[in-house]
């Protein structure tokens, strides 16, 4: 997986998500704007994170392990379980 870059820095953050409050849009493919990196933050539980672009790719999240999200980067989530995270938005 790809590192945040150094010259990036953080803007906003999303509330805590559950594995029952997880929005949908979430669960199914999306994507982030150009420029804007994304930051996987699991507090407790594991997380699932799909990279659906060329090279499909699957992680398994957890509080030692941030996702990280890249710019226009197809990609999903999906609970292991109980789970709490959130991500954070960085440009």
């Amino acid at each position: 997986m790809t590192a945040l870059p150094f010259t990036v820095a953080f803007y906003r953050r999303t509330p805590e998500f559950t594995e029952t409050s997880v929005p949908e849009g979430l669960r199914r493919s999306h994507r982030t704007k150009a420029g804007v990196w994304g930051r996987i933050v699991v507090l407790e539980g594991r997380l699932l994170y799909r990279i659906l672009e060329a090279p499909a790719r699957e992680f398994t999240l957890d509080a030692d392990n941030p996702g990280i999200v890249e710019p226009e980067v197809e990609h999903e989530v999906e609970p292991l379980g109980p789970v709490r995270f959130f991500v954070e938005f960085h440009r």
